[in-house]
């Protein structure tokens, strides 16, 4: 950005405010009624030749204008983005959700989630913390030859039931003995320390646990990691604003991959890595984002903390790559700070 002169960089800057605008093409005429310098449609043209060398614009037809690339979109958000305050309307249609559901966290999330999808016409992400009450009590349950339940019994009360496929060969008496294992180490302890106590625990008492048990229960330890759990983690909300902006036809095609790809895969642990490095709102712009790489999206995602300082979940709004930057961070912003203040006094 430094190397541009100024009349680059502002038509650098134009082209992409426009195109985060109106989605379509910028040609050389547009902008030179727009320009703070008066200079003709040819020398706009060499100006935009350059930045489109440079990988900054490109162009979707030969005699199309031009639209900025991932590349030029990540340097317009790095380094002449202007984020604006929080608009009073939005802040008000936000706090609206707290009303009724400040003392159920599963509810109050999903309330935050359809307001975040609604305030931005976006789809809205919110990943729950997980539950870290002790654990009581934990039983499997086979259902069938490939499904079975594990009953999660936390110490505050609160009960999880959760549906997974069990290694290969599992009997009754198998998972008997995987759950009196896990029982003997769970007491007192929340799963995340569960999870490491039981791996150390595998590895030094194998031959004591029949080969069976064992598999189930480094099986469970990953399931407790949230893959296949009924309790809904990473609440998503909004995703037929995307699908109905009557784009082109290939644009909806990839969000569609984007969803199908989320209730496929539903990388929870990706999702908080994302944003789990420090505070503050992070945007990811198509390809950067390895989450939904498939679609050509951006993510705008901002982690929350509870009351130690210690980031246990994260809000987002996904859409396409015009999203209006400017506006959505401040509102990602604000909802993930009131949902960490939130989650915090109820702790």
């Amino acid at each position: 950005m430094n190397e541009m002169n100024e009349r680059s960089r502002e038509v650098f800057r134009r082209v992409v405010e426009s195109y985060l605008d109106s989605g379509a093409p910028v040609g050389s005429r547009t902008l030179t009624r727009t320009m703070t310098e008066k200079v003709s449609a040819a020398t706009i043209r060499n100006v935009m030749q350059d930045l489109e060398y440079l990988g900054l614009l490109g162009s979707p037809h030969v005699s199309a204008g031009r639209i900025p690339t991932e590349l030029g979109l990540r340097m317009f958000v790095d380094g002449l983005l202007e984020v604006g305050d929080l608009d009073g309307a939005d802040r008000a249609k936000i706090d609206e959700t707290m009303g009724s559901n400040r003392n159920d966290v599963g509810s109050m999330l999903d309330s935050i989630g359809n307001a975040l999808s609604g305030v931005t016409r976006g789809a809205s992400l919110v990943l729950a913390p997980k539950h870290e009450a002790a654990v009581k009590h934990i039983e499997f349950v086979s259902l069938a030859a490939d499904r079975a339940l594990v009953v999660l019994v936390f110490a505050d009360g609160h009960v999880e039931n959760r549906v997974f496929t069990p290694p290969p060969g599992q009997t009754p008496s198998s998972m008997r003995e995987a759950a009196n294992f896990v029982n003997s180490l769970a007491e007192g302890r929340t799963l995340s320390e569960l999870g490491g106590i039981m791996q150390r625990e595998i590895t030094t008492r194998r031959q004591q646990i029949d080969s069976l048990a064992a598999e189930l229960v480094e099986s469970g330890t990953i399931l407790w990691e949230d893959k296949g759990e009924s309790t809904e983690r990473l609440i998503v909300r909004g995703r037929g604003n995307l699908l109905s902006e009557g784009g082109p036809a290939e644009d909806l095609d990839r969000i569609r991959e984007l969803f199908d790809d989320l209730e496929r895969k539903r990388d929870i642990a990706d999702f908080l890595e994302l944003a789990d490095e420090g505070e503050g709102v992070r945007i990811f712009i198509g390809s950067e984002n390895k989450l939904f790489s498939l679609s050509g999206s951006s993510l705008v995602v901002s982690p929350y903390m509870n009351a130690d300082r210690k980031i246990i979940g994260a809000v987002g709004v996904i859409g396409p790559t015009r999203l209006n930057y400017g506006r959505i961070v401040p509102i990602v912003d604000y909802t993930a700070q009131l949902v960490g203040r939130l989650i915090s006094d109820r702790s």
